[in-house]
């Protein structure tokens, strides 16, 4: 089973391209979205226990988490010490359910991928990437999102060009969705004709 990494800056559409994946009957382990699942059980208790205050009703509050974090490195690396082993966790055995199903290739939709070194955990990698006027807009135009936080976010990120660089395909996104759409499929057309050599 071929492993594709999918990954991107913020803003640049990248679940909407995992959901084409999807749409397209590949399997699709977001990481995101597992993130949300161990906010809401394995991860809470040991958020709390790091960030007192930040669990309410069992639940992570991301708005509480995010003022003991944000601009804080230490506390950062503490809190993906903490998340980072869940989420890898969930990811192999989404994997192992994925062969099991007999699925040709899967997706890894992995937000962070080159800024914690996941090249090693994919066979290939697709960067969703927009033309940078097109991400600001997208995330600014977020409930709570201001420049100091974009900012702040993208300065922990590999920039768009490097990733660029180092990836097997790009799915534009910032051409429509028809664009990003014809980018998907040729993907999936070169991972089959991959995985039949």
């Amino acid at each position: 089973m071929i492993i594709l990494g999918l990954t991107g800056s913020i803003g640049m559409g990248k679940s909407t391209t995992a959901q084409m994946f999807r749409d397209a009957g590949v399997p699709v382990h977001d990481s995101d979205e597992a993130v949300h699942r161990l906010y809401a059980g394995a991860a809470a208790p040991l958020i709390e226990a790091r960030f007192p205050g930040t669990v309410d009703n069992g639940v992570v509050d991301r708005e509480k988490l995010s003022k003991q974090v944000l601009g804080q490195p230490e506390a950062l690396r503490d809190l993906e010490r903490i998340i980072h082993p869940l989420v890898r966790a969930d990811a192999d055995a989404f994997l192992q359910a994925s062969r099991t199903a007999g699925a040709a290739f899967a997706v890894m939709d992995i937000p962070l991928l080159f800024e914690t070194q996941g090249e090693g955990r994919v066979d290939k990698i697709a960067v969703v990437s927009a033309p940078e006027a097109v991400q600001r807009a997208r995330v600014l135009a977020r409930p709570g999102m201001t420049s100091e936080k974009l900012e702040a976010i993208l300065a922990r990120q590999v920039p768009d060009a490097e990733k660029r660089a180092r990836a097997d395909f790009i799915i534009d996104t910032g051409s429509g969705l028809d664009t990003a759409r014809r980018d998907v499929q040729a993907i999936i057309t070169q991972l089959t004709m991959d995985r039949l050599v």
